[in-house]
């Protein structure tokens, strides 16, 4: 959404993130990027790990359910790594007439 007659409310912002507990677990996720990215193998040399490119940072213990970056993170695709535990995952639902 566009502040285009208001400024943009980050204080508001910044709090609704605390109320929900986001901020640290986007800073986890942050944290093992980060880790990935200066331990491994950067041939083009664009800031990434060549093994990471495309593809997410799996915590094997989700954070939502209480993991860290400590009970082990893996290297997964997009679609698999987001369809854990979603609306994906959950395949079709047929309906009852």
């Amino acid at each position: 959404m566009a502040y285009t007659k208001s400024p943009r409310p980050y204080d508001r912002e910044y709090r609704k993130q605390k109320e929900r507990d986001e901020r640290e677990e986007r800073n986890e996720r942050q944290r093992a990027r980060r880790a990935m990215d200066k331990k491994g193998k950067d041939a083009n040399k664009n800031g990434k790990a060549d093994k990471r490119e495309g593809k997410d940072i799996a915590h094997k213990k989700p954070l939502s359910k209480g993991g860290t970056n400590k009970n082990g993170v893996t290297v997964q695709s997009r679609k698999r790594n987001r369809a854990a535990g979603g609306a994906l995952s959950k395949g079709k639902t047929t309906r009852k007439t």
